[in-house]
């Protein structure tokens, strides 16, 4: 399979962001900065989805902008002085050796996506390089590797998969307004104002859910499908509703969210920032993800 295709199936099974985020920039620049050619699946995977993360949980790193945590970067690695020691906590040469790790993403549980260079870059296989040590290899390009974890069909025993029945999504790392909204019991059940809070801020997409076996706690998380909100509805008592979205819709949020809480018959009891710090009144000052 080409590397055409499998990015072709990439974007056809996780729609990319309106605006991708540190997505374009000085590739010879970039490539004169780690001293190596870089794939070209890797390079459109760049251009069309940016810095951020695929089903919360599989980050793609970009060469381009200033932000903590971005980047392509070889791995470093501190060696013992005891050959045999080292090769087995590390089976991989330092660089600028070939065969020398090349890091171009990261999960949530900080394991690294590498390649493994040496010979041709659009030859280069992912190595996942898990935050307890281990490693597994895949003989694919990037593209590949994502398009095939998201959609289940490649194996990771060191990543797991995303939560069954879920349409894989991607999420830009750019900046987000954090709300928390902390509300009154009302008389609903909590089905009921699921349902409304949902289809007040209709359409939406799921984003994974869980409930206790007493189903006295729980969350759902979702978001807009038209706007790039995201949204957990907690079940904690008293239950909230969190919410990011883009500085630029904080009055549009706050009219369609308050008009959402009252189609739940609740009321806001308090509103936080991301800290979890009050608010006298709903504002829009700026808290970046990442």
């Amino acid at each position: 399979m080409t590397a055409t295709t499998d990015f072709d199936r990439l974007t056809g099974l996780v729609a990319p962001p309106a605006a991708p985020v540190d997505a374009h920039g000085d590739w010879d620049a970039a490539e004169a900065a780690v001293g190596t050619p870089l794939p070209g699946d890797y390079k459109r995977l760049v251009g069309t989805y940016g810095w951020g993360e695929f089903c919360d949980f599989l980050y793609l790193r970009t060469p381009f902008g200033t932000r903590a945590h971005n980047g392509v970067e070889w791995q470093a690695v501190r060696l013992t002085g005891a050959p045999g020691r080292d090769r087995e906590r590390f089976p991989y040469p330092p660089h600028p050796a070939p065969g020398a790790l090349l890091v171009w993403g990261a999960t949530m549980d900080a394991d690294r996506l590498c390649w493994r260079t040496g010979g041709a870059p659009d030859d280069w296989p992912v190595v996942v390089w898990s935050s307890e040590g281990r490693y597994e290899t895949h003989a694919m390009g990037a593209a590949a590797f994502v398009e095939g974890w998201a959609g289940g069909r490649v194996r990771s025993p060191l990543l797991g998969e995303m939560e069954p029945g879920l349409a894989p999504w991607f999420n830009a790392f750019r900046p987000r307004v954090h709300r928390c909204l902390r509300l009154s019991e009302g008389p609903l059940a909590r089905p009921e104002r699921l349902r409304r809070l949902r289809g007040a801020l209709a359409p939406t997409t799921d984003r994974g859910s869980w409930c206790s076996d007493s189903g006295g706690t729980g969350q759902d998380h979702f978001a807009t499908v038209d706007t790039d909100w995201l949204l957990t509805y907690d079940l904690s008592r008293p239950h909230q509703i969190r919410i990011a979205f883009p500085p630029e819709d904080g009055a549009r949020v706050q009219r369609r969210l308050l008009a959402a809480v009252g189609l739940m018959e609740c009321e806001v009891l308090r509103i936080t920032d991301a800290a979890g710090t009050p608010l006298p009144a709903w504002d829009t000052v700026t808290d970046e993800d990442g």
